[in-house]
């Protein structure tokens, strides 16, 4: 069966259009009389040469409205990420309602197949981490999901990113930490792409920078905003608000901070280079108030990035969402439930770049393998939700029911062959099996079934997705590339 992905979502609204409205109004009366602090020299002048106030003892750059939206309206709202397929099979149309799903960044540490301990993450990770995402259909992008500990700091980019494009054909989104690690992560892509060029007219790479909430563009992100605007790749700068810590405790209140400092990321690469791919941002999630600790599978992270969707879809930009994490040490029902409950929400809401949808346990601090299997099985079921019920006089099938009549059976009828496929999400993990074959079969759990999964993937031989001789020029030109 072909993988869904690009549906249209958008059944579930958390919000209503008038909640939508107040919430924009206040968002622009925050950017008006509030205003962001903006760290970065050439982030005030930017600012401030387009018509914002700036106040250079504080940092602080106030926005009227008319400006706020006049800078909103730089952006497309829709761009597409590129896979490394001609064909475009792998591609992701990023706007709209349209629903894509994969992997986030970045954990630290890392659970073995089978294991239920972690350990520090290194760059072998990011290579079968990408050789799994390369195989499950319903993980629609590798974005990369662990940082590389052996790695020295100024090399981290180079690698992570060049590790994962000569493992996997799917688009690659990941967060940069150096100014120069962007410009070689360029220089290497654009190298494979064939040209500068060619990278621009179809970026398979896109960059993650940040806002620091509430309300503050921190110097560095946003320099690294502005280079690699400038340099026409796609980027997003997300927030992270917290309800109760870093924004009001009430879901509202977060998603007034939230829409202000993601905002605040798209005016600025807007400003860098008008035109420049940007996705709207969310991280937003909700605090343990009795420990102050991040909460990764709340439902309210499912609510408040859902409604996220809806304000993206307000502003016509393309969503960068959050869904899928869960705050268990271990793949237990609780891993489960909690991937399943806020990755259908935000699906549904019609989040368009579904990152941390896969593979992430305690908190977002480890990666698992066997639990990308497992939440590939869970996105294709949440893919099989939005795609919905077709109605049609095919689907409803009068002539047929007419034909087989009281008592009559549909099994062995060619409307069964041709919609079986399509019309029910066919597992590829989950056991179907009546117990006497279960036990047959040494009775599995989830967890046996994924983590022999993994290992079956990972014991083929690898496959290299860029030419050796590409391989070689760049290892010469490019100081510190370890695996490419």
């Amino acid at each position: 069966m072909k993988a869904r992905k690009g549906l249209s979502g958008g059944q579930y609204k958390p919000l209503s259009d008038q909640e939508i409205k107040k919430i924009h109004e206040t968002v622009l009366k925050v950017f008006d009389e509030v205003g962001i602090q903006a760290n970065l020299p050439e982030a005030r002048n930017l600012f401030r040469n387009a018509g914002a106030k700036v106040d250079e003892t504080t940092n602080t750059v106030k926005i009227p409205p008319g400006l706020v939206e006049e800078l909103i309206g730089r952006a497309p709202s829709v761009i597409t990420l590129y896979g490394r397929e001609e064909k475009g099979e792998l591609d992701c149309e990023i706007g709209g309602k349209k629903v894509y799903m994969g992997t986030g960044g970045t954990a630290l540490n890392v659970q073995d197949p089978g294991s239920d301990d972690s350990r520090r993450a290194n760059l072998k990770d990011i290579k079968n981490m990408a050789r799994l995402v390369d195989v499950l259909d319903n993980i629609h992008f590798y974005m990369l999901n662990v940082y590389p500990h052996e790695i020295p700091a100024e090399d981290v980019d180079v690698n992570r990113f060049g590790t994962a494009l000569n493992y996997t054909r799917k688009h690659i989104m990941g967060g940069v930490y150096t100014v120069e690690g962007i410009r070689n992560v360029i220089k290497m892509a654009s190298a494979i792409a064939g040209s500068p060029q060619k990278l621009k007219e179809r970026p398979f790479i896109s960059m993650v920078t940040c806002v620091v909430s509430p309300l503050k563009l921190d110097e560095h992100y946003s320099l690294f905003t502005i280079e690699a605007a400038q340099n026409g790749i796609p980027v997003v700068v997300p927030a992270e608000p917290l309800c109760g810590a870093t924004s009001p405790v009430t879901l509202a209140g977060n998603l007034v901070v939230l829409n202000v400092d993601t905002l605040a990321g798209v005016m600025l690469a807007q400003l860098a280079n008008p035109g420049t791919p940007t996705l709207y941002g969310s991280v937003a999630s909700v605090t343990d108030l009795s420990s102050l600790k991040y909460l990764s599978g709340a439902v309210e992270m499912g609510l408040l990035n859902a409604a996220a969707a809806q304000m993206a879809q307000f502003y016509h930009l393309p969503y960068y969402a959050t869904a899928g994490m869960s705050d268990s040490k271990v793949n237990d029902a609780q891993a489960g439930y909690e991937s399943a409950i806020t990755n259908l929400l935000v699906a549904l809401a019609g989040g368009n770049f579904i990152h941390d949808a896969a593979g992430f346990l305690e908190f977002c601090m480890t990666a698992s393998y066997d639990k990308l299997v497992i939440d590939n099985e869970i996105l294709g079921m949440v893919m099989r939700a939005v795609d919905g019920i077709r109605v049609n006089d095919e689907t409803l099938a009068f002539d047929l029911i007419k034909k087989a009549g009281p008592g009559g059976h549909f099994v062995a009828s060619s409307h069964t062959r041709r919609h079986m496929r399509t019309e029910q999400h066919l597992a590829q993990l989950s056991d179907r099996e009546n117990r006497p074959e279960w036990q047959a079969e040494g009775a599995k759990d989830t967890k046996a079934r994924a983590t022999e999964k993994v290992r079956e993937i990972l014991d083929s031989p690898p496959r290299s997705f860029v030419p050796e001789s590409i391989r070689n020029n760049l290892k010469k030109e490019i100081p510190g590339i370890i695996d490419l």
